[in-house]
């Protein structure tokens, strides 16, 4: 009698725990069809926005990545405007598909307002090196291979980047400028030469257009002299028992110190071989006596 009664309470226990678990999913059954009645159109809508955002962003970027490339703007430069472009994009059609679940965006865009001033500050100044990048890139100031002396520094251009540019001397020393000082600067070209520029001085006996001749004559035999600009070969200034003369040329920046030297040992052995006598200044120095 007991087991029989024991079975019986087993059975109404089973029934029970059947129809608890039936009615708490038809409850999540309802809550679903509910929720799809309500949201369905909205889901659908903001998934639908999402996928025409990426199809825009790509569009938009890929014309112009093209555009860019078309204008000869430096390739890691178009990538990253690219990029920035079609990252705005699919945020702004994110944010118009949250507005179809009744979000407010106010707060997200405080947020990302306030995240990007703080990280704005914090690179302050890689973004002023970057924003300088995009200054020479589309003025084109300069360009490679061509010789520049700015914020003291001197050397021939082998790289521009978004955001330095990178300098080569004669001796293979690599010179990194940030471009804000490249832009912010006094900035000198020469292009791919740069100027030797000698002084000596003869003595007041000689002809001095003689001399000047000699000295053209001998750069003229130099093959490595820029033709544009010419040589300048003149009368520099006047000195007590000599004449000054001034001796200006371009040469290949890369071959500078090799050039200059070889142009001083040519122009010496000319006039040495005319006769031509190379003076050192001079000044008269005179002594007051003393009374007292």
């Amino acid at each position: 009698m007991t087991n029989a009664l024991h079975e019986s309470n087993k059975g109404l226990n089973m029934n029970e725990l059947v129809e608890n678990e039936m009615a708490y999913l038809s409850e999540a059954y309802n809550d679903i069809i509910a929720f799809a009645v309500e949201y369905g159109f909205q889901v659908i809508g903001a998934i639908l926005i999402l996928i025409i955002g990426v199809l825009i962003a790509n569009w938009i970027s890929r014309v112009l990545t093209r555009f860019l490339d078309s204008k000869d703007i430096d390739t890691t430069f178009s990538r990253f405007i690219a990029n920035v472009v079609r990252v705005i994009v699919l945020f702004c059609f994110a944010i118009i598909a949250l507005g179809k679940f009744g979000v407010s965006i106010t707060p997200f865009v405080a947020a990302i307002g306030a995240i990007g001033l703080g990280a704005g500050l914090a690179v302050q100044g890689l973004l002023s090196n970057y924003a300088a990048g995009l200054s020479i890139i589309l003025t084109r100031p300069f360009k490679i291979g061509d010789t520049i002396v700015v914020y003291g520094c001197t050397g021939q251009i082998v790289d521009i980047k978004l955001a330095s540019t990178l300098l080569e001397t004669e001796d293979k020393e690599l010179i990194t400028i940030p471009n804000r000082h490249a832009v912010g600067e006094v900035l000198q070209n020469t292009f791919e030469h740069k100027m030797v520029e000698t002084t000596l001085h003869i003595s007041a006996k000689d002809d001095p257009r003689q001399a000047i001749q000699l000295i053209k004559t001998c750069l003229e035999e130099v093959e490595d002299i820029a033709s544009e600009p010419m040589a300048q070969v003149g009368i520099e200034a006047f000195n007590e028992g000599t004449l000054c003369i001034g001796v200006r040329c371009w040469v290949p920046t890369k071959r500078y110190y090799q050039e200059k030297f070889r142009i001083n040992l040519a122009i010496y052995s000319a006039l040495k071989e005319q006769g031509i006598t190379l003076a050192a200044p001079q000044q008269t120095v005179t002594l007051a006596n003393d009374k007292h």
